[in-house]
């Protein structure tokens, strides 16, 4: 009989084969590694425990949409990198940025106030779902302030959206000064932190409501999880985690027990990433098949006083675009992808390994060629997001395929 089981009487072997070993009470022991919980439901000695669970007035799992002792783990552990009050994970990336936009307007107005930079599957997203479902979206130039304090004044959103660094050309708005703004106007800044991840740049401690996370980039780091996170400040916590109650957008144990393990190295990743990052610019912008390099580290950025009062020192990002000359349709950009024999293709970031994405095919495919011209997307525009290899390999295969262009 399992440890979970008073009854007297000896069960049948088809009950033993159901019950047997489950529900064991908790022993003398902590486990060194958080275990994969995969149960669906939990139960306990007595009916009245689980009235107090469902009541909030105990603590403890009862089903898998409210909660997980592995997610929980996770949760605590990204809340603890942010500094937020509290954290939900959620089953991806756009699923945790579309529960955070839906949460902070439960009780405010139905706008959402966008960057115009953004990654092309959260502006689909914008104008495709929550446009129909009778969202206003306007989007404003998140990188000239005073633009952003005038569209806040006319339009006032519910919600401000914004990216710590723009994919793909990487412009970062001062997200400080922006969140002073919408603090004054009762307006929820969001912010999409994939790129910079907690070891740049921390937004919630800058002023956000709320940063979003693609769990499958940086965080887990190897190419394994698709995942996503919401952390919250003081205020949504309690709001964010009551919705996921009840709609249940909701990361499975194994993922999360992969993201958990994966965020144990990912200081140690990122940290090299940046460096060979640097090394990787660099090198290509003196390279004459490179036409333009964009790069957070460069002291040449646009936004480079913002930069420099937000992000640590050589530790400002690990993804590197640029523009490749001569090559003036996409089967000449297709030329250079082919010849990469180290460097990935493929359409994520943030792996251990380096990758190489098109953002006219993938990232902002499903874009106008006139809203890629707006964003200066232009189809030479290639996106790099450096692992931790050598960075002399790194550009060494780099630089093979820039001769086959």
């Amino acid at each position: 009989m399992s440890g979970g089981s008073e009854s007297k009487y000896e069960m049948d072997t088809f009950s033993k084969a159901v019950h047997a070993g489950d529900r064991k009470k908790q022993k003398p022991f902590v486990p060194t590694t958080t275990p994969i919980y995969m149960s669906s439901t939990y139960s306990y000695d007595s009916i009245a425990t689980i009235d107090r669970i469902f009541g909030h007035e105990e603590h403890g799992p009862s089903y898998v949409r409210y909660e997980n002792p592995t997610n929980n783990a996770l949760e605590e552990q990204i809340t603890a990198l942010e500094n937020g009050a509290g954290a939900l994970a959620c089953a991806s990336g756009m699923c945790a940025l579309q529960t955070a936009l839906i949460v902070s307007m439960l009780d405010r107005r139905r706008t959402i106030l966008a960057a115009s930079d953004l990654y092309g599957a959260t502006i689909s997203m914008l104008m495709k779902i929550f446009d129909p479902m009778g969202y206003e979206v306007r989007f404003v130039n998140i990188t000239d302030l005073a633009a952003v304090e005038k569209a806040i004044a006319d339009v006032k959103p519910g919600c401000l959206l914004m990216e710590t660094v723009s994919n793909p050309i990487l412009r970062v708005g001062a997200m400080d000064r922006i969140a002073e703004l919408c603090k004054a106007a009762g307006t929820a800044l969001i912010v999409d932190a994939t790129f910079s991840t907690p070891l740049v740049v921390r937004p919630l401690e800058l002023g956000a409501a709320m940063v979003v996370h693609s769990l499958t980039k940086y965080l887990a780091g190897h190419g394994d999880v698709l995942g996503g996170v919401v952390v919250a400040d003081a205020e949504n916590i309690e709001p964010l985690r009551a919705y996921s109650r009840m709609v249940g957008p909701v990361l499975g144990p194994q993922e999360a027990y992969l993201t958990m393990r994966g965020i144990k190295s990912f200081p140690v990743r990122m940290e090299r990433q940046c460096a060979n990052a640097i090394a990787v610019y660099e090198w290509l912008a003196k390279h004459p098949k490179v036409e333009r390099v964009y790069f957070t580290g460069d002291p040449a950025h646009p936004d480079a006083e913002t930069i420099a009062r937000l992000f640590p020192k050589d530790r400002t990002g690990a993804i590197v675009s640029f523009e490749i000359k001569g090559a003036a349709v996409k089967e000449d950009v297709f030329r250079f992808i082919d010849a990469l024999r180290m460097v990935v293709r493929g359409t994520t970031l943030g792996d251990v390994h380096s990758l190489v994405l098109y953002p006219l095919i993938a990232s902002h495919r499903d874009l106008s060629a006139k809203q890629r011209e707006r964003m200066g997307i232009r189809d030479n525009l290639v996106r790099l997001s450096v692992g931790i290899e050598s960075p002399a390999d790194i550009i060494a295969d780099l630089q093979q395929a820039l001769e086959a262009v």
